[in-house]
């Protein structure tokens, strides 16, 4: 049982660190607005007035410190990483957990060639994506032209779209991005899945 509670407080607590890495790429200190328009507006996880709700919430449980103009994270945000498809939990943002109670699990340290590779990661374009060296970055292309042609989008405007969330998410391949926006546009993802299957 006790496995179980720790289980669940583990995946409140990376769902919130995810969250702030997103907001906080910068690395600098942000307004609450700006943190609402982020969670509202940019990304698209809530609406306006729960992204208000959440800034405090977050304040309130110890997630967030400073002058409401000048806000900074209370915890590390290294090796932070977002599996594929992955979307933040509203109610553990309107509800979480307290920061101080979870601080006290280990955290890793960050080894120097992970942080050098990430490094690299964040400069990457999409026009670069077939040099890396995911296999999947290959079918990229491929994978841009089936949504463009499942959502009836534009190239473009696809290619657009996975590269503005490649800015936001900044640890994210482009495919991981490429997913995204066609589950966005309610594509079947088990096709999506499958064409970015490798041997």
């Amino acid at each position: 049982m006790l496995t179980i509670v720790h289980s669940v407080a583990s995946e409140d607590f990376e769902d919130i660190r995810r969250v702030l890495a997103i907001c906080f790429r910068d690395g600098e200190a942000l307004d609450a607005l700006d943190i609402e328009r982020i969670l509202s507006f940019d990304m698209e996880w809530v609406n306006p007035s729960e992204a208000e709700k959440i800034v405090q919430a977050l304040i309130g449980k110890g997630w967030l410190s400073g002058e409401e103009n000048a806000l900074q994270p209370t915890v590390s945000l290294r090796n932070v990483q977002s599996p594929l498809g992955w979307f933040p939990r509203p109610s553990r943002l309107l509800h979480p957990v307290d920061a101080n109670d979870i601080q006290e699990q280990p955290v890793v340290s960050e080894p120097k060639q992970v942080a050098a590779t990430q490094t690299k990661e964040k400069t990457q374009s999409l026009n670069h994506a077939t040099s890396s060296s995911d296999p999947r970055a290959k079918l990229t292309q491929r994978l841009s032209k089936y949504i463009s042609k499942a959502s009836e989008i534009s190239l473009e405007e696809v290619e657009r779209r996975a590269k503005r969330k490649q800015q936001a998410l900044r640890y994210a391949s482009t495919w991981i991005c490429l997913a995204l926006v066609a589950r966005e546009q309610n594509l079947s993802m088990k096709e999506i899945t499958d064409a970015l299957a490798t041997v």
